[in-house]
C-alpha cells in the first residue's frame, strides 16, 4: 500500500478597501463603518496579515485538516462580501387553509406566527441579531451583513412552519426560502 503524501497549503485573501481587518492568532475581525464580524479558524491553520492580504497557511494537511483550511477560506471571503455588498434572503407565506399572519417584533427579536393551520398559540421564532426584516404580505426579506445570521433566521422561520404527518399535496401551508444569495428557486 502506497503511503500518501501530505501537502502544503496556501492561500492568499485580498481584502478590499475601507475594511479594518485584525488577525489574532486563530480569529479574524472585519469592520466596516459599524458593521463588526468576527470568526475563529481552527489552530493548525496559520494566518498573517500582510498589507492588504491575509494568507493562509497549512503544513502537511490531513483529510479533515483541508476540510478546515477550505472553510476558514470561505468565511473570511463571506465576511468580505457581507460587509461590501451584504445578504438577502426571500420567504414566502403560503396559506391555503387558514389566513396566517406573521410579525417581527423589533425590540424582542422574534417572529410571530398566528393562526398556522387554525391553532389557537402562535409560534414564535427567535431571530439571530445584525438582521433587518422587511414583511409585506407575501413575502418576508431578511437583510444582513452576516451571511450566517440571515441564513440561520430563515432557516428557522421555514422549519418551524413545516406540517408534518399530513397530506403535503393539500395541506401546503408554511413559509417557503424563495431567493437566497447566488440561487432564484421560482
Amino acid at each position: 500500500m502506497a503511503k500518501k503524501i501530505r501537502k502544503d497549503f496556501t492561500a492568499e485573501i485580498t481584502i478590499p478597501e475601507g475594511i479594518e481587518t485584525n488577525v489574532n492568532e486563530n480569529s479574524v475581525s472585519m469592520k466596516k463603518d459599524s458593521h463588526e464580524l468576527k470568526i475563529v479558524i481552527a489552530e493548525k491553520i496559520n494566518m498573517k496579515k500582510d498589507g492588504d492580504k491575509i494568507i493562509l497557511h497549512l503544513k502537511k494537511a490531513r483529510r479533515e485538516e483541508k476540510r478546515n483550511f477550505g472553510s476558514a477560506k470561505s468565511h473570511i471571503k463571506n465576511m468580505i462580501e457581507g460587509l461590501t455588498k451584504g445578504y438577502e434572503y426571500e420567504l414566502e407565506i403560503c396559506s391555503v387553509h387558514f389566513p396566517m399572519t406573521v410579525t417581527f417584533d423589533k425590540a424582542k427579536h422574534e417572529f410571530i406566527i398566528k393562526n398556522l393551520l387554525g391553532e389557537k398559540s402562535p409560534r414564535i421564532v427567535y431571530a439571530k441579531k445584525n438582521i433587518e426584516v422587511e414583511i409585506k404580505a407575501p413575502k418576508i426579506k431578511i437583510k444582513s451583513y452576516d451571511l450566517t445570521a440571515a441564513s440561520q433566521t430563515a432557516a428557522d422561520l421555514e422549519k418551524v412552519t413545516k406540517i408534518r404527518n399530513r397530506d403535503r399535496n393539500k395541506f401546503q401551508d408554511g413559509i417557503f426560502i424563495t431567493k437566497k444569495p447566488g440561487v432564484d428557486f421560482i
